[in-house]
């Protein structure tokens, strides 16, 4: 029962500061470290942690950026047979202010020769996979698994954040199209949550939900909007936690959990991961999810 997660890896330079800038400067930072990011990326740690075996499958250039991507990955259990090496390329990395509320500033640099196309990926057997988990910052690689897990009728999730690119061939194809607030608003051309996911419901046969931060998940289930309330927590740092929302939530439908059971889960893993400093690093195991979950039934 093997979860595939597809997309971008990156290393994230971490900086935590009393408050994000508001203007141009000079700033010291209280603390500093590096940690491995990227949508699918996390997701994928966040599957390993949780129990499942999980494999990446990305592109990273051929430099020291990228053996540290793949230590992590190894320190986190990630398998990444099917990560390619594009030669004399950078890796993604990313700069991250983390502020004392937890909130976060995020600047992200992708290396244009790290090439986007897809083509070896008809190497890869998707068959041998559960689910499907896609992020929209590799489109090419995400449309071309997202057609592979529709061939084969294997649950798919898309994480529907924002990004440039149109991405409605992506949601067309997705059993499971998770946007962020700002992903599903650049999509619909709206803030209105209810009516965006009702827009977006009418370019995909799959699921539509949104995340609304410590607000909780929203979706249609029969055309009626359903709601997950988040969980308090005390928040240290919101980075990753989209990200590991999805990764959850891939980990459960390759359980088998129906939807409400699904969000819900994934709902806890993600605000579990507040608690702690890093995108990786506060990523619960199933035991500690499942004792907060009793002690918030």
């Amino acid at each position: 029962m093997t979860v595939a997660c597809v997309g971008i890896t990156v290393l994230d330079r971490v900086f935590r500061v009393e408050t994000l800038p508001s203007h141009g400067g000079k700033f010291v930072a209280k603390d500093y470290f590096e940690i491995g990011g990227g949508p699918a990326a996390t997701a994928a740690v966040a599957v390993s942690r949780l129990g499942l075996p999980v494999e990446f499958i990305g592109r990273v250039g051929s430099d020291d950026v990228a053996g540290a991507i793949m230590r992590e990955f190894d320190h986190y259990g990630v398998g990444h047979e099917f990560t390619r090496i594009i030669d004399k390329a950078t890796s993604s990395f990313s700069a991250i202010l983390v502020d004392d509320a937890g909130e976060r500033m995020i600047i992200n640099y992708q290396d244009s020769t790290l090439s986007r196309s897809a083509d070896w990926l008809e190497t890869v057997d998707f068959s041998l996979f559960e689910t499907v988990l896609c992020d929209v910052r590799w489109h090419e690689g995400a449309a071309y698994a997202l057609r592979e897990a529709q061939k084969l009728g294997t649950p798919s999730v898309l994480d529907a954040d924002i990004t440039p690119q149109d991405i409605s061939d992506l949601v067309a194809l997705a059993d499971h199209v998770a946007f962020s607030e700002p992903g599903l608003a650049k999509f619909s051309h709206t803030d209105d949550l209810l009516s965006g996911l009702r827009i977006a419901q009418t370019r995909t046969d799959g699921k539509v939900y949104v995340t609304a931060g410590a607000e909780g998940c929203y979706w249609l289930e029969d055309g009626q909007l359903q709601h997950a309330p988040g969980f308090r927590v005390e928040v240290l740092d919101t980075t990753g936690a989209g990200d590991v929302f999805h990764g959850a939530f891939a980990y459960a439908l390759a359980k088998g959990m129906d939807t409400g059971a699904t969000v819900r889960f994934a709902s806890a893993v993600a605000a579990l991961k507040c608690t702690k400093m890093g995108g990786r690093e506060g990523i619960p195991d199933l035991d500690t999810v499942t004792a907060f979950l009793a002690n918030n039934s």
